[in-house]
Parts: structure tokens; sequence; C-alpha cells
């Protein structure tokens, strides 16, 4: 039985090849230039699980704009995922569009810690946002008795991809922070110099500062 190690952020995705509902996919590989939410559930056919891939599927358009691949997974059969999500589509009137993966032997959730033994011995909610580059970025887990929020999911990506782009930080609830609002931190000042320049900046109005360490903008600026 191999190991149960959960992955680290700024680490390479595990790798694997796995049977989805959509045939076999070689990870993270296949995803190449786009960002991927991998997210684990307990089992098929239980209603907390349906609830989260009916509200996975509702956000579906808004998660392409952001060229965010959803990816699920359980350690369930792959004939037991298709029939789920024929149940879903036929009950439910929501077709399930995204891939589920059928990791039947438990390696890949092993593989990236989605088995918690003090919550038994099925996946727990796991949540891998994973970088175009195959890089982890976030992690998130839920346990299996609360259904995640999708909204925040979409945030957290949305904040990563302005993070890179702008070289910048985010604040708490952003982009609804409670002190600056829809507004981004610039990192710290680093030494002295940069630390003078960032007070000068202020004093202009380039940019807004609490003190030296604590500066932020709009991100039209």
């Amino acid at each position: 039985m191999s190991e149960i190690r959960m992955p680290l952020l700024g680490e390479k995705a595990p790798s694997f090849t796995a049977k989805t509902t959509h045939g076999v996919i070689n990870f993270p590989d296949d995803f190449r230039g786009k960002w991927v939410v991998l997210f684990s559930h307990p089992a098929d056919f239980t209603p907390v699980c349906t609830t989260e891939f009916v509200s996975f599927q509702k956000k579906m358009e808004e998660f392409k704009k952001l060229n965010v691949q959803l990816i699920g997974l359980s350690i369930d059969q792959v004939f037991s995922h298709i029939k789920w999500v024929e149940w879903i589509k036929e009950k439910l009137g929501v077709e399930i569009e995204f891939p589920i993966i059928a990791d039947d032997t438990g390696e890949i959730a092993k593989k990236y810690g989605m088995i918690h033994p003090g919550k038994g011995t099925n996946t727990v909610r796991a949540v891998f946002v994973i970088d175009p580059n195959g890089v982890l970025r976030a992690v998130l887990y839920y346990p299996q008795e609360v259904g995640r929020n999708m909204d925040e999911i979409l945030r957290l990506v949305k904040a990563l991809q302005v993070s890179d782009k702008h070289g910048v930080a985010l604040p708490a609830n952003w982009p609804n922070n409670e002190l600056i609002g829809g507004k981004v931190i610039i990192p710290p000042a680093s030494d002295e110099k940069t630390a003078k320049e960032r007070l000068e900046k202020a004093a202009r109005k380039e940019i807004e500062c609490f003190d030296w360490w604590f500066c932020y903008k709009s991100l039209e600026k």
C-alpha cells in the first residue's frame, strides 16, 4: 500500500493516469495551459455530493470564463459515476458536463491526501487548484458532512489569477474587504529605499498606504 501524503503548495501536482466518465486521462499533462479544479467527493448517490455536483455544473460557465477545467473524483467505479450522472440528469434535469475520475483502487486519493483515516475510508471533500503549469496553488479540505461553497472556489481562482497577472496580494474577503474594498495590496517593501519610495508615492497619491509596509492601490493604476 502506498503512503498517504498531502501534496504541498508550490509543488508539481502528482501525476496519474485514470479512467473517467469522459475516457482515460493523463493528469496533469492533458490539461496544460488550463487551470484545474480537482475535487474529491465521498461517494456517488449521496445527498450532499449530489447538491455539490449540481452546484459545480450551475457554475460551469463562470469556471470556463476563467479557463478552468473541473474534474471530480471518488473511489467509486466508473459505471457507478455514469449511473449517478444519468440519475442527476433524469431526476434533477441537470447534465454534468465535467469528467469524474474513477479511483476505485484509491491510489490517486492517497497521492493527494484525500483519505483522512480519522474521518473514515472514503474521500473527504478536498479541492485542489492547479495552475496552467501543473503547479499546485491552493488546497481546501471540507468534512463529509459539510458541502462546499462554489462561489468561494471561484473567488479563490480569480484571486490567484489577479495576483499572478499584477504581482499583488489580495485582502480578506476580496473584492469586498472591510478596509480597502476591491483594491489590491502591494507586496511589502524589503529595504529602506523602497519603503521610503512607497511613502513618497503615497504622498503623490499614486498609491495609498496605512504605513510603508501596508500599501494598496486600485488595479487600474
